[in-house]
């Protein structure tokens, strides 16, 4: 049984951060374990507050976790602010652990604001020399790079970002027309592609994305296979996405598709 650590948020209305990513961890047959860093007041309609960890609380974690049940990959997510970010990326470093993704969530689908400014630049000098790749969407890349969102200018955005420092970037397509992922290695792009399912219903489908992409390293896959399954589940999850859960953007399913007919 593969071990995958996530680092990242609590969501208490569950449809993304760990809860998402523990869903995404057992469709994926991987044992997950968590970190957690900070804790939000969440539902489908937004977030209403952020209760921050001190930075040791998320290392002992990390520590606990790695010295007895073991990480074959890492998963981050929402690290909010750039003291977690620091001691994450020296946790990661000071304890070996392999196959990172790093999910730089910095806005949540509600449109609330998840991470701090002061942390983005962090995360370029600390956290992503780390990473194995590197997953934001469309709005995260330019944000990174400091320019306006512009799909045309998606290999150009990833080009920079790799020599950022990370082995691999995916720019995620969901906020695109085609919903392809373009992903750069240093040598060549490559776009995943995959069914598009027009829906409301994607809250918690970029952690399921990177914890899927995490579980699939794991699992022995290169980085090309590893995110091509991992675009598939996410597809799948929005596919089955329930909608009929709270007022706002319901949440991803990740294990729709699997329980399909089961309660019925």
């Amino acid at each position: 049984m593969k071990r995958v650590l996530s680092i990242a948020t609590s969501d208490s209305g569950a449809g993304a951060g760990i809860q998402a990513d523990l869903k995404a961890f057992l469709r994926c047959g991987v044992y997950g374990t968590t970190a957690i860093v900070a804790t939000t007041a969440q539902n489908t309609v937004g977030v209403t507050d952020i209760f921050a960890f001190p930075p040791e609380v998320a290392e002992k974690q990390i520590e606990a976790v790695a010295s007895d049940i073991g990480v074959d990959a890492v998963k981050t997510g929402m690290l909010f602010n750039a003291g977690m970010v620091s001691a994450v990326a020296g946790a990661i470093d000071r304890l070996g652990l392999p196959n990172v993704v790093v999910d730089p969530v910095m806005v949540a689908e509600s449109g609330a604001v998840l991470l701090e400014p002061d942390a983005v630049e962090t995360y370029k000098s600390e956290l992503f020399p780390l990473a194995t790749v590197i997953t934001p969407n469309l709005n995260e890349a330019f944000a990174l790079v400091g320019e306006p969102v512009d799909e045309d200018r998606m290999e150009d955005c990833a080009v920079t970002l790799h020599a950022m420092g990370p082995k691999a970037v995916i720019i995620t397509g969901g906020h695109t027309s085609t919903g392809a992922d373009l992903l750069y290695d240093g040598e060549g792009f490559k776009r995943i592609e995959g069914p598009v399912h027009p829906s409301e219903n994607t809250h918690g489908a970029g952690c399921t994305y990177s914890s899927s992409l995490a579980s699939f390293l794991a699992l022995g896959y290169g980085i090309e296979e590893a995110a091509s399954r991992a675009h598939a589940v996410a597809s799948e999850a929005v596919e089955h996405g329930l909608g009929e859960i709270g007022e706002g953007a319901g949440p991803v399913h990740a294990l729709g598709g699997v329980l399909k007919g089961v309660a019925q």
